[in-house]
């Protein structure tokens, strides 16, 4: 394993940093030095807070040479997505409109993750109001895929600069937001390990909202052990975000190494396959082939809906949610966005409170349908992406990424995506662990033990062992 500070797994670096093999100014000067080195290029971050990250890293340093460390995270970098407030500084939603709006608030996420002594390096990139798949942003930029310097490839988004800010080294791990596959998506494309929570587990007071009965903050990071750790410090009951109550108690490490013997985990169906570009399909099939080795069960399952039709749904939903945000910017034809992004959202114009109400019906329906289809089965197994990473340039933005990430926000299920294999290009292929809402726990336990069993995870772009 590399000894690069900025690189390593978190629950090593963490483990190092609380034994002082390392300090958190060492880690802190190796992630801003990459940065200062290679963001130029890549393009993750929005803002670097480097003289506040050094202080911070000082007085971590300090802390825990005293023994005042306050908690097995102390010292730990961290990059934010530019959705979320931190207060008295930029949050633009990733609209270049926005450049100069200062925040009043910090979320209640950020909150905790300072209280667990992390360290904020900087916001991150994001397409702009945090409505795309692709991760392309027009007027403030696209962040860079770091697995090609030659070919600029989609990052995946919206969560795209906190997707390539991990996989660049540029930090150990990051926050995104998933509405409709916008931390999977980059996860996938940049070769981490991303969870969509379910609606509730994780406060969004503070995030800048784009569908908020659609939208779940989430972890991104190399290994699910390191996402499991970041995930457990930002779930918890929020009273200034009313969803957080209704959920039941989660304890996502507890279980997180007790294997996948006897699980019963679903193949998507056939009729699936006939779009998945065949390396994609042949890393699938491997991982099925891996988690049987481990003890689980693949079987069949019957589902109630077809991944297009959810994502057209879910999509429904989202656009009518956002234009009620947000109908005055996109309407205000003196503004200049990004006219793929103001399409997305003045979709919303068109649909009726009746079609709106129609659309919650049907979510609901197909839920209980769903819930009907899976009993006895604890995950849905499915590539997170039909393809690996494609160049900017072949981008359609008609066309979405998230064929199969939006079955999960559209049925309020968790899922996590992980590597599992790359393309003959050198790219990453992802699986989608699709679970039951609330149940992070279980796909987190699920894609552990399949990266116990392998090391995709591991992996990192060749020209980082450069610096």
């Amino acid at each position: 394993m590399t000894t690069d500070p900025a690189i390593l797994p978190v629950h090593e670096l963490a483990a190092s940093i609380a034994a002082r093999r390392l300090s958190p100014v060492e880690v802190v000067e190796a992630c801003l030095a990459r940065i200062e080195s290679r963001d130029s290029k890549l393009h993750a971050f929005t803002e670097v807070y480097a003289e506040e990250a050094r202080l911070a890293a000082e007085a971590a340093d300090k802390a825990i040479r005293a023994g005042h460390a306050v908690g097995p995270l102390h010292g730990v970098p961290i990059a934010i997505k530019d959705l979320v407030e931190i207060s008295g500084r930029i949050t633009t939603g990733g609209a270049a409109i926005w450049r100069e709006r200062r925040s009043a608030v910090t979320a209640t996420l950020v909150q905790r993750l300072i209280a667990a002594g992390m360290i904020v390096i900087g916001k991150t990139h994001t397409v702009e109001f945090a409505y795309g798949g692709w991760g392309t942003n027009k007027s403030m930029g696209t962040p860079w895929n770091p697995w090609d310097l030659q070919t600029a490839r989609v990052p995946g988004g919206s969560s795209s600069g906190s997707g390539v800010a991990v996989a660049a080294g540029f930090v150990p791990w990051a926050i995104g937001t998933d509405t409709g596959g916008s931390v999977r998506l980059p996860a996938s494309f940049c070769g981490l390990s991303g969870l969509k929570t379910t609606v509730g587990r994780v406060s969004t007071y503070g995030v800048l909202p784009l569908s908020p009965s659609l939208d779940t903050p989430g972890p991104m990071a190399h290994s699910v052990e390191d996402a499991a750790l970041l995930y457990e410090v930002m779930q918890g009951l929020d009273p200034r975000d009313l969803k957080t109550l209704a959920c039941p108690a989660g304890a996502p490490l507890s279980d997180l190494k007790r294997g996948v013997r006897g699980l019963r985990l679903a193949r998507m169906p056939d009729s699936e396959r006939k779009d998945v570009a065949p390396e994609v399909l042949a890393a699938y099939d491997e991982s099925l082939r891996q988690l049987e080795q481990l003890g689980a069960e693949i079987v069949d399952a019957t589902l109630p809906c077809g991944f297009d039709d959810v994502a057209v749904s879910n999509g429904r939903i989202m656009s009518a949610e956002s234009y009620a945000i947000l109908a005055e910017t996109v309407d205000d034809a003196r503004l200049a966005l990004d006219p793929d992004v103001r399409g997305r959202v003045q979709a919303g114009r068109s649909i009726s409170s009746r079609d709106y109400l129609q659309a919650l019906q049907r979510r609901a329906d197909v839920k209980a349908a769903y819930a009907q289809a899976m009993q006895g089965i604890d995950a849905l197994l499915t590539p997170t992406t039909r393809t690996a990473a494609i160049p900017l340039d072949e981008v359609d933005q008609a066309v979405t990424p998230a064929h199969f990430t939006r079955l999960a926000n559209f049925l309020d299920l968790c899922a996590l995506s992980i590597p599992n294999g790359f393309t003959s290009e050198g790219l990453p292929t992802a699986l989608q662990i699709n679970g039951r809402g609330y149940d992070e726990g279980l796909v987190l336990r699920i894609g552990f033990a399949y990266q116990q069993a392998t090391d995709w995870h591991k992996r990192r772009p060749a020209w980082l062992s450069g610096g």
